[in-house]
């Protein structure tokens, strides 16, 4: 069976790309660093109240350790797309929305450094390419999706499941499409046209993002009913219960 991700291997796209996208990577998690430790504004009336400076709120480091460490298993996992096919968690929707997008962006970072580095998931000299890619694309790509979603949706279980499944589908798009575009620009020749490949690319991602999607929605929620100010999303605001129905009257 084919493994279909992200990972990027050596010898598919040439050095100049690879080593200015690998700066523009650094630069861009170094900015992520500094922005997670500055920490976001307080997301709630209470923190206001409590006195908070913004800086990273302490409950965080734990939980961003929990989401590097299902991501990173995650991501040695297949799951079955097409015949003779697999894919894997990305993990920037899920980090996106426990973490926001700094914090979310870093945890993604280490998996990929450890896979590329331990395990020889994707190569070395594409490091600067993944991390562009999955990190960086991927995590973004999905905060922006769940807050926008999360101000049409309701903020019920099924409302924020649906912003999750939507961010993860949008998001693995958006990093297979950031791979097209660096194929597109220093990719080696393989034999058959851009067009197919880049077809061929775009339209599997949509089958990964879909099982990402339900895993990722399933987590997120299960998070958010037991601790919903771990989650990120939902700004320390609760998930709104269903209306009791109304007894009939008597």
């Amino acid at each position: 069976m084919e493994d279909l991700a992200l990972h990027i291997p050596t010898d598919v796209i040439d050095g100049p790309t690879s080593l200015v996208t690998a700066l523009i990577a650094a630069l861009a998690v170094a900015w992520c660093t500094v922005a997670a430790r500055r920490g976001p504004r307080p997301f709630s009336r209470s923190a206001r109240a409590e006195g908070s400076d913004g800086g990273m709120d302490e409950r965080l480091v734990p939980l961003a350790g929990l989401a590097t460490a299902f991501i990173f298993a995650a991501q040695m996992l297949n799951f079955p797309i097409a015949a003779g096919v697999s894919g894997h968690l990305l993990g920037g929707a899920l980090a996106a929305a426990l973490l926001g997008p700094w914090l979310g962006a870093l945890c993604v970072t280490v998996v990929i450094v450890i896979q590329a580095l331990l395990f020889a998931d994707g190569a070395v000299t594409a490091l600067g390419l993944n991390v562009a890619n999955m990190a960086l694309i991927a995590t973004f790509t999905a905060y922006g999706v769940i807050a926008l979603a999360l101000k049409v949706l309701p903020r019920t279980r099924w409302g924020l499941g649906a912003a999750v499944f939507a961010a993860s589908v949008v998001s693995v798009v958006a990093a297979s499409a950031g791979f097209v575009l660096q194929f597109w620009i220093g990719g080696e020749p393989v034999g058959q046209s851009f067009g197919a490949i880049a077809g061929a690319i775009l339209g599997t991602h949509v089958l990964v993002g879909i099982g990402e999607g339900v895993i990722t929605a399933g987590a997120v929620t299960a998070v958010a009913l037991a601790r919903p100010d771990l989650v990120h999303a939902l700004r320390g605001t609760p998930l709104a219960k269903p209306a009791p129905a109304l007894k009939e009257a008597r």
